[in-house]
């Protein structure tokens, strides 16, 4: 599961990204409002954690403006600002759930799951299916013709994100970011050496290919092998 993480403190920031990623989570983390506003219309996340007191852009203007633009992401306020007044206003400009610092994580993950659950972004239930693959989000399995399939955990983030995005071509700035976390170095070939290692995994003993290559431009998991090289 992908989750947005809009959080100015340095230090809350990082506390949350390292304990949701620990809980499972895809966390993508940005401290300022108009970062954060662009990622949630631009990419798709099953959760959004957005403060209110950001030093651009404020939390109440980014939920407004993404429920305009009909994005329907789930968001968890997670603020400072504790008056009733504020709850109501985070609740009717379309966030779905409010929490007040300081917090306790226990709860925030508690409530992260409770969303989750709720969330209509979750129509697949727990399990992904492409052809004969099945991933088991909860559990992080995945299984292909009835076989289980070992990955570790950022083999699994990385299937999760090429599932996901079927279809797509996914160039390897974007499975950095998304994935790793970091910035793409074209003198790096780490994003290479796991999609190889993904691929001797879930391709090699079977006679459909599902991962792809695209020359030029990066990788894409799909039926169609018409671009691979």
């Amino acid at each position: 599961m992908r989750l947005l993480l809009v959080e100015d403190e340095v230090k809350t920031g990082d506390y949350l990204k390292q304990g949701l990623t620990e809980a499972g989570f895809m966390v993508t983390l940005t401290r300022n409002g108009l970062d954060g506003h662009h990622l949630a219309i631009t990419e798709t996340f099953d959760l959004m954690v957005l403060d209110v007191m950001l030093p651009d852009v404020d939390g109440w203007r980014i939920v407004q403006s993404i429920r305009e633009a009909g994005c329907q992401t789930p968001v968890l306020f997670l603020t400072a600002r504790d008056s009733v007044d504020d709850r109501v206003k985070g609740l009717e400009l379309g966030a779905d759930d409010y929490m007040v610092k300081p917090f306790a994580f226990a709860e925030l993950l508690a409530r992260v799951r409770t969303l989750l659950r709720r969330s209509t972004t979750q129509l697949m239930t727990d399990q992904i299916r492409i052809a004969d693959l099945i991933l088991d989000l909860p559990r992080h399995r995945a299984m292909r013709a009835g076989r289980k399939i070992n990955l570790s955990h950022k083999e699994f983030c990385l299937l999760e994100l090429l599932v996901r995005r079927q279809g797509e071509v996914l160039p390897r700035t974007l499975i950095a970011s998304q994935v790793w976390d970091m910035n793409f170095d074209s003198d790096t070939n780490v994003i290479d050496v796991a999609i190889r290692r993904l691929r001797a995994k879930i391709d090699d003993d079977f006679e459909t290919k599902l991962i792809h290559t695209v020359r030029g431009m990066g990788y894409k998991l799909d039926l169609d092998d018409e671009y691979e090289e």
